[in-house]
């Protein structure tokens, strides 16, 4: 007998992708990913923008350690998803921008760049997007500083961290090697290109940033669960010479690649498939919307319904049986609400792209 006789239904192709399809049956998970009650942080690209508000509901603690005063409760929310994550730092694109913040917080590294002046307010460079700046360098170091001890707060406080890689294409510093969000000079500053540089990760790179954050972030949490999973949005611009396509086939070939090895070099490290789920063959045609980018309503709710299949939802200590996690009651005009923030100029990468023409 050869060893394919004994495999399951999902080794192959034929009984799990060309019919009958589960998209919570892609990856191999612990079960529960993550248990009733448990704190948890995220961060990432645009698409982890997504988690948040099914956790929520789902009966998790979402940690916020960056909460407004509450005497502006009433002023506009920020640009760009800063205030939705735990620690007000929007998006994280890459590897290297979530180990840069983490050693800023741990007095590790402080970038040479660290502001822009322009018209009376002090930009921060890594935040370039935020709607209220500061209006001084008094004022900056002393915002900067509580937005850094609020990041280590959240990692403190949080049991399970899971961090949606997005992009392998950034801008840094010429200096010192500081990561941007996004490219200087088109969210805000000016660009030079004597101290700005473009770069494109390599899965040695994505791996070695990688596990050099858990390493720094064990320092502080030795406790942490850390989920990866790859955003399965498209590059929406690129500075190298090639075809957008080719070149967001790389990056998310990259990235799946580095955090691969990455779960194999650490405990309790674990990979959720989101991008194979929208990005596969197997996935319908209604998982993008018309431009064929943003991510829709559907694929979201296929996306967190899977991962919530792999969690304990509730309240309650006791373990839910696999496969019947329930989700959360979220309506439709909500699940259109939170596609349409996709499409929508939410995050600094998208901002580049509009901003450029």
């Amino acid at each position: 007998m050869h060893p394919y006789k004994t495999l399951p239904d999902r080794s192959f192709w034929s009984r799990s992708v060309s019919k009958g399809f589960k998209a919570g049956d892609v990856g191999t998970l612990p079960y529960p990913l993550l248990k009733a009650g448990q704190k948890v942080m995220s961060a990432g690209s645009c698409f982890a923008v997504n988690l948040v508000p099914y956790l929520e509901r789902s009966g998790f603690t979402y940690v916020r350690t960056n909460g407004r005063h509450p005497d502006f409760r009433n002023i506009g929310p920020e640009n760009f998803s800063y205030d939705i994550f735990s620690a007000a730092y929007g998006n994280i694109y890459t590897a290297r921008h979530l180990l840069q913040l983490t050693r800023r917080c741990l007095g590790k590294f402080s970038p040479q760049e660290d502001r822009w002046h322009g018209d009376g307010i002090v930009i921060d460079p890594f935040r370039p997007g935020l709607r209220y700046f500061a209006r001084t360098d008094r004022e900056f170091e002393l915002l900067t500083k509580q937005y850094l001890d609020s990041v280590v707060a959240a990692f403190q406080f949080c049991d399970v961290f899971i961090f949606t890689l997005g992009l392998t294409e950034a801008w840094r510093s010429t200096l010192d090697g500081a990561v941007y969000p996004a490219c200087p000079g088109t969210i805000a500053g000016v660009f030079d290109g004597a101290r700005h540089e473009f770069v494109n990760f390599t899965v040695a790179d994505v791996v070695d940033d990688l596990n050099s954050f858990v390493g720094e972030v064990r320092g502080v949490n030795p406790n942490i669960r850390i989920i990866l999973t790859v955003s399965p949005v498209p590059l929406v611009a690129t500075t190298t010479s090639d075809h957008v396509l080719a070149a967001t086939v790389y990056s998310k070939a990259v990235l799946r690649v580095a955090a691969e090895q990455v779960i194999s070099d650490n405990e309790e490290v674990f990979y959720f498939p989101a991008y194979e789920i929208v990005a596969g063959p197997q996935a319908p045609k209604n998982c993008f919307e018309a431009d064929l980018r943003s991510v829709s309503s559907e694929a979201i709710k296929t996306v967190l319904s899977a991962f919530l299949d792999k969690c304990e939802v509730g309240s309650s200590e006791t373990s839910r049986p696999q496969n019947q996690a329930t989700l959360p009651r979220i309506t439709p005009h909500e699940l259109a609400a939170l596609s349409a923030r996709i499409s929508a100029m939410e995050c600094e990468e998208a901002g580049q792209d509009f901003l450029s023409q």
